[in-house]
């Protein structure tokens, strides 16, 4: 995993000096994610790794399911496959919504909780984060039914685990020594 993520590093970092050069984050970010998405599917995952196929091959696999592709994103697909990197495309999209995020001033927080939360939670939780993080705070619920209260919230590599479970086990730890 971590020598995946090296390796989209430069591809993601040449894609956002490409959107921000434009002004087109968003249209970056939607192919990203799609691509992302497509090239996670078992069927194509399939295709693309079948014996005799040539990058170009692959790269207009991906451009057939693509409407409307500029040269840039075009010329981008080619590369990732004349490299062999069309694996890195869901690293890739993550890494680069991390870059616009830091530009924007934004950071999406991922809430694990045992219920869905209710519009004031998220509210609650969003302002309570910007005010720590000094950003506009994004929430996306996960619920886990498992969990028997409480919630984890994480933030890029800030993880604050706030279950009944995490409790227990802080005190476990504290007796025991």
């Amino acid at each position: 995993m971590a020598d995946l993520t090296t390796a989209a590093r430069p591809y993601a970092r040449a894609v956002f000096e490409l959107a921000q050069a434009s002004g087109q984050y968003d249209d970056w970010s939607s192919r990203l994610a799609f691509w992302s998405s497509v090239s996670n599917d078992d069927d194509m995952d399939r295709r693309l790794h079948q014996p005799g196929l040539t990058a170009s091959d692959k790269a207009g696999l991906l451009e057939a399911v693509s409407d409307g592709l500029d040269d840039q994103s075009r010329n981008f697909l080619h590369l990732l496959a004349e490299n062999g990197r069309l694996e890195l495309l869901p690293d890739i999209a993550t890494i680069y919504e991390g870059m616009r995020q830091d530009t924007e001033g934004k950071v999406e927080a991922k809430v694990i909780s045992a219920y869905a939360l209710t519009d004031k939670q998220r509210s609650k939780i969003s302002a309570a984060l910007a005010k720590r993080l000094g950003r506009e705070v994004s929430i996306d619920n996960e619920v886990d039914k498992d969990l028997v209260g409480g919630a984890i919230i994480r933030v890029g590599d800030l993880v604050i685990d706030g279950t009944v479970r995490g409790h227990l086990e802080k005190m476990e730890r504290a007796v025991v020594g």
